[in-house]
């Protein structure tokens, strides 16, 4: 369906024009009718399908001038780097309309951002922690929130929000329309639909979980992480195709450590992301790889859900993470606005299980080849690959005699003192040659 068959006016056709969208997806097009009529919303899409757009469009379709100086729309976002990227969304969508947009998000002045608030926003997007940082200051008021969206759940209540939401929704007016957006439901995000949601309408385009079929997925059987390090450098330097490539790791500490062995075969092509890098590092990163100067992105699951990445040739899970769920967002990351993407997944001896949950959520069987012949298998193994036999403890062996510390030794003379009652009355007796009892008298 194109935007023009939806209820969507000339400012907002414009504005879609100026960035060269004409038709609807799927989800953008079942919800839109559904949030214009003001029930509560719960969409589920998968990654990549403008989860985005679907609620923004309905939104700004709404939403009539005012000079009021608190939000009518909030949107919570799990990372600053959807703050970022939503707030962008909102505003190319009201090149020709007068709203006051903003965002908000922890590791930043806050000072900055309360001038921000202070000034009056129609939109605010925020993540819970510098929301509530906000409203505790008093500068912002969220009683005449109209409309509350709630993006990427799942990952907010995995990065440990949900104690910030259920303060969040105190501060909020009971009145109002709630939308949630998610590419997964789990346990607990049914649990807080019921929770926040009055009798709310599932949109749902495809089965939670199915990857995209654009995607052709293959994988490899790894044994060890220098083991990978290697067919990752092969496939680099062998396939010409490989121009943005995303790699996902386990840790900070790995994706720093790959960096480093990457960097010096592929200099100035590496870049790494994860949230112990500063957030204009971060910014940087991303930017530089958008633009084509930076060809491998290392990355933790910080930008596995909805950062806007486009044309990403390829997905490659250096590490699979932890979840089923998690594997069908990574590698969303490609195969992105009607282009083809490829996934390639690194797989373990302890893969074993979590790989056959991948494969039976997505209802596809991935094939698996083993190693190159031309790549070298290496025997050098991480501190945490290293077999450990059950019930085995490491003792350290006791220094030698020579270098053992004293187990005693000579007070300093400050604490050889012994208590003579008080240094105040000596003092006193030698200074005025007090007699030493009461019935002594001096001759």
């Amino acid at each position: 369906m194109k935007f023009t068959e939806l209820n969507i006016n000339k400012v907002l056709i414009n504005a879609l024009e100026d960035i060269g969208l004409e038709e609807a997806t799927p989800i953008q097009e079942h919800a839109f009718p559904v949030i214009m009529s003001g029930r509560d919303v719960v969409g589920i899409a998968q990654t990549g399908t403008g989860k985005t757009f679907a609620y923004i469009l309905p939104i700004l379709r709404q939403l009539k001038f005012s000079q009021q100086r608190h939000p009518r729309i909030l949107v919570l976002v799990p990372t600053r780097e959807l703050v970022e990227q939503v707030a962008g969304e909102f505003r190319k969508l009201t090149e020709y309309m007068s709203v006051r947009i903003g965002g908000v998000y922890g590791g930043t002045n806050i000072n900055t951002q309360k001038e921000l608030v202070y000034e009056g926003l129609d939109v605010l997007v925020a993540t819970p922690g510098r929301l509530i940082d906000l409203c505790l200051t008093g500068v912002l008021r969220l009683k005449n929130i109209q409309k509350l969206v709630i993006d990427e759940v799942d990952e907010m209540l995995n990065l440990g929000f949900r104690a910030q939401l259920e303060q969040i929704q105190e501060l909020l007016p009971d009145k109002r329309q709630n939308l949630m957006f998610s590419a997964t439901v789990t346990e607990d995000v049914e649990q807080l639909i019921k929770q926040w949601f009055y009798d709310p309408v599932r949109v749902e385009v495809a089965v939670t979980g199915t990857p995209l079929e654009k995607i052709f997925q293959s994988g490899y059987i790894v044994p060890n992480f220098y083991t990978k390090l290697n067919l990752l450098k092969h496939l680099l330097s062998t396939d010409e195709s490989m121009d943005k490539v995303l790699v996902f790791v386990q840790s900070k500490s790995l994706a720093d450590l790959l960096f480093d062995e990457l960097e010096k075969d592929f200099p100035e092509q590496i870049g790494v992301i994860h949230s112990n890098k500063s957030q204009n590092f971060r910014f940087r990163m991303v930017e530089e790889f958008l633009e084509g100067q930076r060809r491998i992105l290392l990355a933790t699951d910080l930008i596995a859900r909805g950062m806007d990445i486009n044309q990403v040739s390829h997905v490659i899970n250096y590490d699979l993470p932890e979840t089923a769920e998690s594997y069908i967002h990574r590698i969303g990351r490609t195969g992105r606005a009607d282009t083809d993407g490829i996934a390639i997944a690194f797989v373990e001896e302890k893969d074993e299980n979590i790989w056959a949950s991948i494969q039976k959520l997505m209802k596809k069987q991935v094939q698996l080849e083993p190693v190159p012949a031309d790549v070298k298998v290496s025997e050098k193994l991480l501190e945490s690959e290293k077999e450990v036999l059950p019930g085995m403890m490491v003792n350290k062996a006791p220094k030698p005699i020579s270098q053992r510390g004293a187990a005693f030794h000579e007070k300093k003379d400050k604490n050889k003192k012994t208590n003579q009652g008080g240094s105040y009355r000596r003092k006193l007796a030698a200074k005025y040659k007090k007699p030493k009892t009461r019935g002594q008298k001096r001759k």
